[in-house]
């Protein structure tokens, strides 16, 4: 088949273009045409709260990109739109996170459809962010309309679709695969040594963009109840901060944690990933909303249990008590879960645990998903 996915990727950095770049590479691998069209402008430099929208790495091999998407421009949709209705191809896999992007990639597949032959399938993170606005409800319906079914990465997720959808098109859950490009395991001592950090402690890691959703002020409250009976404990928190670190360090101190934590805030690069990993001996996701989360198909790639709380999809993939904790979104409950991982000694157990089920989340079963959709005729 020829396929077309629409959505961030290189030389955007984040999550969202890595998962672009793996899919594209997996239709590749099963023999399909694949191109990528990413953004020309993803988002205007005021609406990102971050220091940079770009990767510093080499473009991904094997897959072809092209930046021809223009988010904010109209008549740069118009004129993609009617490129793919001219070259028709079989699958428009549109990636969607938020409404801002649904007016574009919505009037793209509007004209698209035209064609009589193109599918436009919707790949959905989250339907409704976690940081909702009035956009979700002006834009998201429009995108909706123009789409012919939706894959979503988390049953939670095809709810939320379902509240959109006013003709029951199909829609289905695939969970999201594992992150399995981020390079080898090392063990704790090199990853340790390659971040100046005494190999001795133990190292909860909480990875990624610091968002309030998150819920790192959750983790820190719940750090500095048993941090006296875990004395060996260190969190490394590691990722770029999208609101106020300040009021995170004041919290810190409070907290008693000044010695306790180690605090990155930078993007941190790919090559790097197997550094924070590989020394961590848990990793912490305490999100007080969720749909569901690539950080935990990271920690499954690199063989880490996880603590999560139970919002979302975050408990669909995280078997409580058997590879993980998908603990109740409470401070007392984050805390009770560190003290029973640390002192019963659960990291090999669980880790066994979940070297079996991340066989269940391949990058084949996802694909498989796209081509057994069922359209409305």
């Amino acid at each position: 088949m020829k396929i077309v996915i629409l959505g961030t990727a290189w030389p955007y950095r984040g999550g969202l273009a890595a998962f672009n770049e793996r899919l594209a590479k997996q239709f590749v691998l099963e023999g399909h045409e694949v191109e990528v069209l990413t953004f020309t402008l993803q988002y205007p430099g005021f609406l990102f709260p971050g220091k940079t929208q770009f990767s510093q790495e080499a473009a991904p091999e094997g897959i072809t990109i092209r930046r021809a998407i223009h988010s904010c421009n109209p008549l740069n949709w118009l004129r993609v739109g009617k490129r793919l209705q001219k070259e028709a191809p079989d699958m428009v896999i549109s990636c969607y996170w938020m409404a801002f992007f649904a007016p574009c990639y919505g009037t793209i597949q509007k004209l698209v459809k035209k064609n009589g032959k193109t599918r436009c399938i919707a790949l959905v993170h989250n339907m409704i962010p976690h940081e909702p606005s009035i956009l979700d409800k002006l834009f998201a319906p429009f995108y909706v309309k123009h789409t012919d079914g939706f894959v979503a990465l988390s049953e939670s997720v095809v709810k939320d679709i379902a509240k959109l959808d006013k003709r029951d098109k199909p829609k289905t859950f695939s969970p999201h695969p594992v992150y399995d490009h981020y390079g080898e395991q090392i063990s704790k001592s090199d990853a340790c040594q390659a971040l100046g950090l005494d190999e001795k402690k133990n190292y909860m890691l909480f990875f990624g963009l610091v968002r309030a959703y998150k819920g790192l002020d959750w983790l820190l409250d719940a750090f500095g109840q048993v941090k006296d009976e875990l004395k060996d404990l260190q969190l490394i928190i590691a990722g770029e901060f999208y609101e106020d670190e300040e009021k995170y360090r004041t919290q810190i101190e409070a907290n008693g944690l000044k010695e306790r934590v180690i605090v990155k805030n930078e993007f941190v690069a790919d090559a790097d990933l197997c550094k924070y990993f590989g020394a961590a001996d848990l990793i912490v996701q305490p999100y007080k909303s969720a749909t569901q989360s690539g950080v935990t198909q990271v920690a499954f790639h690199f063989e880490k249990p996880c603590l999560v709380t139970n919002v979302g999809g975050l408990g669909e993939i995280i078997h409580d008590g058997k590879m993980g904790y998908a603990c109740e979104p409470k401070v007392e409950a984050i805390a009770e879960s560190l003290k029973d991982y640390y002192k019963n000694d659960r990291q090999v157990t669980f880790t066994e645990y979940l070297k079996e089920e991340k066989k269940k989340y391949e990058w084949s079963k996802m694909s498989n998903t796209f081509y057994s959709l069922e359209f409305i005729v």
